[in-house]
């Protein structure tokens, strides 16, 4: 294995990981890395989704994904990118679930129909259609760790929303957390997550033997969603300087066009996408808080509509009180200014 230490901390976010994985950096990341007895065996099952948390994925620069699969994970099923299909894929994760191993990380894209198992059924086992709720409850049970990636999977997210006429979700999509009680699941929301995010959480599991990092009120890794979009942003001295865009494609701070960004935990601004290129709020698009619980159902405040919210007392939180507070506005509540 060749992970080098640079490599490491550009992966999970700079002097942060020297806080997270300190036996790590003491040791060395390349020589810890060798030191782990096997590949790290993953299972990953996809609900329902749109397989953009995979393709995100897929586009892993650093290390490359062909490096991530090929020397530090062993990637044992995925729907999408498996070479096997039919029944050889299918008995992949049925013998998981027979010899009831233990030696696995279950990864869970999509979210889980809870009404009917028709809606994401995968494969058949004796005569039986079974459906992504029973293979994730059952590989869930034994399962070193479990991670959901991507917003579906972790709170329900587009699958799960709800029509205008009142019916209901056809499809009772639900979160991995709330299907698994019980197990305390990593949750790594974004629509899609950033690869760094999905690898880096693998590799910590990795190299501390199923442990799981240390992780926020929402079950994220702190290392990842520890600070918000605002604070991180390229635009933040336009707003700390009052300066504020009136129309899409203006410089300045996109608060007042409907930025979601103070709402938001997540390092984009920092890490930025595509091999460090650029960032939601750097090219003028706006944060829409993709990374939230109740994205992308915002209830009354809609996506891109301006938090309401005193930016004079927003100013004089503290870092961690600021995002606490705004918070509060998560389900489309109002702080009055």
């Amino acid at each position: 294995m060749s992970l080098n230490r640079r490599d490491f901390l550009k992966l999970m976010g700079g002097t942060a990981a020297v806080f997270a994985f300190p036996s790590v950096i003491l040791q060395g990341c390349k020589r810890a890395l060798e030191k782990a007895s096997s590949r790290l065996p993953v299972i990953w099952v996809q609900g329902q989704s749109c397989s953009g948390c995979s393709i995100s994925l897929l586009n892993k620069f650093d290390p490359s994904i062909a490096k991530v699969i090929t020397e530090f994970v062993s990637l044992n099923f995925h729907q999408t990118i498996m070479a096997g299909t039919g029944d050889v894929a299918v008995s992949v994760i049925e013998d998981a679930v027979e010899k009831k191993r233990k030696d696995f990380i279950l990864v869970v894209e999509g979210s889980i129909p809870m009404k009917s198992d028709m809606y994401c059924t995968i494969g058949e086992v004796r005569g039986k259609r079974v459906g992504v709720r029973e293979w994730v409850e059952r590989l869930g049970a034994n399962a070193k760790a479990v991670v959901a990636v991507g917003s579906c999977a972790t709170y329900g997210g587009i699958p799960a929303a709800l029509p205008r006429d009142g019916s209901g979700n056809p499809t009772g999509a639900i979160g991995t957390a709330e299907l698994l009680k019980g197990r305390n699941v990593v949750n790594i929301p974004g629509c899609p997550p950033h690869p760094d995010w999905m690898v880096g959480t693998l590799l910590y599991v990795l190299l501390n033997n199923g442990q799981i990092p240390k992780l926020d009120d929402y079950n994220r890794p702190l290392v990842y969603y520890g600070t918000t979009v605002h604070e991180l942003c390229d635009r933040l001295p336009d707003y700390k300087r009052n300066h504020f865009a009136k129309h899409w494609g203006d410089e300045g701070c996109l608060y007042n066009l409907g930025c979601l960004g103070m709402d938001t935990g997540c390092d984009i601004p920092k890490r930025k996408w595509v091999g460090t290129f650029n960032s939601c709020t750097h090219c003028g698009g706006g944060c829409i808080g993709c990374t939230e619980t109740v994205f992308p159902d915002y209830g009354s405040r809609g996506l891109f509509k301006q938090l309401t919210a005193s930016l004079d007392e927003i100013n004089k939180l503290e870092s961690r009180e600021t995002i606490d507070t705004i918070m509060k506005l998560r389900n489309g509540g109002v702080i009055n200014g």
